[in-house]
């Protein structure tokens, strides 16, 4: 994980609290043999559901941002 990264478990705990763990229900994810790969997590709330997608980096780390597509950056 890259200096300043953050685990999935820590980031989602940063969104969504201490108990995200229990709360949280993984609905979607990629994570295939690429260092890129992503999370949609979603909570049930009073006020409905809340949806997040955490994209891993290509240093490890995951954020709420996707990664920058270095192709893309170049152009």
């Amino acid at each position: 994980m890259g200096i300043g990264g953050m685990s999935l478990r820590g980031l989602m705990q940063k969104w969504l609290g201490p108990d995200a763990a229990e709360m949280a229900r993984i609905t979607r994810m990629r994570d295939d043999a690429s260092p890129r790969g992503y999370v949609q997590v979603e909570v049930e709330r009073p006020s409905g559901a809340l949806c997040l997608m955490f994209f891993r980096h290509a240093d490890g780390s995951w954020c709420v941002f996707p990664p920058c597509d270095r192709a893309a950056r170049q152009a």
